[in-house]
């Protein structure tokens, strides 16, 4: 009686401070019986086959398969899938020496380093290692090749790919895995279509959809570009994805890349799958500082509330599953293991469990629910808006006035704080659904991020 007593008195305190605390976000897992994913009807959002919405939330692990153990994998799944992440995007031919360097089980992934007669060791590797994500209920963003095997540039490379060889590994990769239910498939490799290439990732992508229309498509460019540059129109691109990078410390890379993308015609879906990464340095220079968990939030949310249907994190440790006896990429610092846990990883969960407590398929960039300046890309404020809400991202806690007016249909509105750097939520006021109303966020500067939530009161 006493403990019920003490749980009945921690709920009246909890609602009498106006607090709601979502840190143990419960967030549904994936669920493969609803079928394949396919875009939504508004062109908008990603959609299981039964029509309900699919949050893409993505983790970068582009040498899962050629750095880790089975064991290692499988700590690895269940920490992301925690933390409520979708997707792992991961590459097949992998970036670091991945022809010649075998895996953790000796294995390499070529015959000679010829796309057409692929390791079938290998391959059987690639298949465990996806089942596995199926049984923790994760889709992987399979990346058939990285991007120095078509246009070397920088990397190991070698160049192997042409576009007839391309056409024929991309179908004994589609007729492999077109009946695997958790597969997105992710061509490209942080690299352009330019000149030459533009065939090969053609072909590339052709010589799988011969072979698979189960599963959707999209192209992973280089760093600061898009994939619609090259593929918009394409019909095997399903949906657009762009590299803002580790570069970049403000909104005008969101509205160069992300905001074009999605004002683009025919409409497609868009977003950032490969932004600043917790960990890295800035412009890849430690002489900058480093990108840390405030950086990942003030991106995922400007990506989120810009139009973006899911986001992609990442870390510099994680991404080439750093430890010691490998070469340090981009500085480095910590083993994989020590930075699986860093903070910027947790907003994810929260993310998720904000946007999936409203109506999902409405939500539509707004900015015109922001009354005050807001010019400043260092400190941008950025607004979404959906059926019977509206969320307000000031990224720097500054004081900021918004319009009570943009919801349709509400007469009263219920205003709350969410602070996405712990899940609260914390209640404010009710009010009527007119004029506007002056957010004063109770921190401010860097890293003290707040989220404005306007509710309809039905």
């Amino acid at each position: 009686m006493k403990q019920v007593s003490a749980m009945i008195m921690v709920v009246f305190l909890s609602l009498f401070a106006g607090v709601s605390c979502v840190q143990e976000a419960k967030i549904q897992r994936v669920d493969f019986s609803k079928g394949n994913l396919q875009v939504a009807e508004n062109g908008r959002f990603l959609v299981y086959q039964d029509g309900t919405p699919f949050s893409f939330f993505a983790d970068t692990a582009w040498q899962l398969f050629h750095r880790l153990t089975r064991e290692e994998i499988e700590f690895y799944f269940q920490n992301r899938v925690g933390k409520g992440f979708t997707v792992i995007q991961a590459v097949i031919l992998a970036e670091l020496d991945g022809l010649q360097t075998p895996n953790r089980y000796g294995v390499t992934p070529l015959l000679n380093d010829n796309p057409e007669t692929p390791d079938e060791a290998w391959f059987e590797w690639v298949d465990e290692v996806l089942k596995m994500a199926e049984k923790k209920g994760l889709y992987i963003a399979l990346v058939p090749t990285w991007g120095d095997k078509v246009d070397k540039k920088w990397g190991t490379g070698p160049e192997i790919f042409n576009a007839e060889n391309a056409y024929l590994y991309g179908k004994y990769l589609g007729n492999r895995y077109k009946d695997y239910p958790n597969i997105i498939w992710m061509n490209g490799g942080d690299r352009s279509a330019d000149g030459k290439s533009f065939e090969i990732w053609d072909a590339l992508a052709r010589g799988i959809k011969s072979e698979d229309q189960n599963h959707l498509m999209t192209f992973h460019p280089q760093g600061e570009r898009s994939s619609s540059e090259w593929f918009h129109t394409s019909d095997w691109c399903d949906f657009n994805i762009c590299q803002t990078s580790h570069a970049q410390t403000d909104y005008a890379i969101y509205e160069r890349l992300l905001v074009k993308d999605y004002q683009l015609t025919p409409v497609k879906p868009c977003l950032d799958a490969e932004p600043r990464y917790e960990d890295i340095p800035i412009g890849f220079k430690p002489e900058n500082g480093w990108f840390d968990d405030a950086d990942v939030r003030q991106s995922l949310y400007w990506s989120l509330f810009s139009g973006g249907f899911g986001y992609t994190y990442g870390c510099n440790s994680i991404w080439q599953f750093y430890e010691e006896g490998h070469k340090p990429m981009c500085d480095a610092r910590r083993n994989w293991k020590d930075a699986i846990d860093l903070p910027g990883s947790y907003a994810i969960q929260y993310a998720r469990s904000l946007l999936e407590s409203f109506d999902y398929l409405s939500r539509v960039p707004d900015q015109s629910v922001i009354i005050s300046k807001n010019d400043d890309n260092e400190h941008k404020v950025v607004a979404t808006r959906g059926k019977d809400y509206a969320l307000v991202y000031i990224p720097t806690g500054l004081e900021t006035t918004v319009s009570l007016e943009k919801i349709e249909g509400a007469k009263q509105v219920k205003l709350w704080w969410f602070n996405p750097r712990n899940g609260e939520k914390t209640n404010i006021k009710r009010t009527k659904s007119e004029g506007n109303f002056i957010a004063k966020p109770s921190t401010s500067g860097k890293g003290n991020d707040w989220i404005l939530i306007i509710e309809k009161i039905k």
